[in-house]
């Protein structure tokens, strides 16, 4: 549930520093790009620069898209250097606050299960789910991993399943169950003192995580470019000679999802779709020294976009709305078969 991992066998404080210097040049994008920056100073080991970074977000709390995230993150960093009661008085302050997004709760709740606080942990994923949960609707895909996080708490401390650990086995569609994943024996097996018994099971975790690491090494995404339709008319209203590129907005959005299919079934991996506004665009072709009229700069700035973080991944998971800002579910909307 953190802002992006940053790859292996990197410079984590030259990376960290230049994410800083991009924020500079991008403020719109301040939050996202400092928060990256900030998981690199934690993997350099500079924790204390990594809360100052939190810091720094959390002094204009009201800007930022998501406090609580910065907030979690913050805590579990200094819970890590020894600053444990306020890394507590904050994670009180999240459970209390009962955040809308899953991702503060994950993060404090894997914070206390990493120091051993399992009961804690367990109840933080259960208010979660509570919150999080609506009884009869499938659970969003950004929910997963409230219930795959309570299902291992709750595992360790042999507990009987209950229906949301039941539910989260049936969302869970790795060849490895998640009671095997999430047995104590192999969790404790980690520590063992037999350095063949750790070698097996680190084999073990390699073999069944290797795609998931995978993933998370790519790239930012293939982006296609999306304009919603009231940027879209103010676009063309400014800049007529890009209708030839955009017809009409219903056909914008049928080339944007028919454009992704064909990508998928050629087999490019790590798909996404980006949103453009008129200003962002119009100072992208500045820095470009070119004119927004240029069309051969329109995949250039969805590139640069997803750059910096602005991809969101297609196709939406199950559930999930419509990238195209409907309202309505994928499956419902752009996802359906007969489109």
């Amino acid at each position: 549930m953190r802002p992006d991992t940053p790859a292996e066998n990197v410079d984590h404080t030259a990376e960290a520093a230049r994410l800083e210097r991009t924020a500079g040049l991008y403020p719109e994008d301040t939050e996202a790009l400092l928060l990256r920056a900030a998981a690199h100073l934690e993997l350099s080991g500079d924790r204390p620069a990594a809360t100052a970074l939190y810091d720094r977000l959390l002094s204009d709390a009201a800007a930022l898209d998501d406090p609580h995230l910065v907030r979690a993150l913050k805590a579990s960093n200094l819970w890590e250097y020894d600053h444990e009661a306020e890394a507590r008085a904050i994670i009180d302050g999240i459970r209390l606050s009962a955040p809308r997004d899953p991702a503060p709760w994950v993060i404090v709740a894997e914070s206390l299960e990493a120091h051993d606080e399992l009961e804690a942990a367990a109840e933080t994923y259960t208010e979660a789910a509570r919150l999080l949960l609506t009884d009869g609707a499938e659970p969003p895909h950004a929910t997963h991993p409230v219930l795959y996080g309570r299902h291992r708490v709750r595992r360790m401390l042999g507990l009987e399943h209950d229906d949301w650990d039941t539910l989260a086995d049936t969302l869970h569609h790795a060849p490895v169950s998640l009671d095997e994943l999430h047995d104590p024996k192999r969790v404790w097996s980690l520590g063992s003192d037999n350095p063949a018994e750790l070698e097996a099971e680190i084999s073990r975790l390699r073999a069944e995580l290797g795609a998931y690491r995978e993933q998370l090494s790519r790239p930012f995404p293939v982006a296609v470019l999306h304009w919603p339709a009231g940027e879209l008319t103010e676009l063309l209203a400014a800049y007529p000679d890009l209708t030839t590129e955009y017809p009409s907005h219903e056909e914008h959005l049928a080339t944007i999802e028919s454009s992704l299919r064909e990508l998928s079934a050629s087999g490019t991996p790590n798909l996404g779709i980006v949103t453009g506004t008129v200003p962002s665009y119009e100072a992208f072709a500045a820095s470009e020294s070119s004119s927004p009229s240029d069309t051969t700069l329109l995949p250039q700035y969805a590139t640069t976009l997803a750059a910096r973080g602005r991809a969101e991944g297609w196709p939406p998971e199950r559930g999930e709305t419509c990238w195209c800002g409907t309202g309505r579910s994928y499956q419902d909307c752009h996802g359906s078969t007969g489109r």
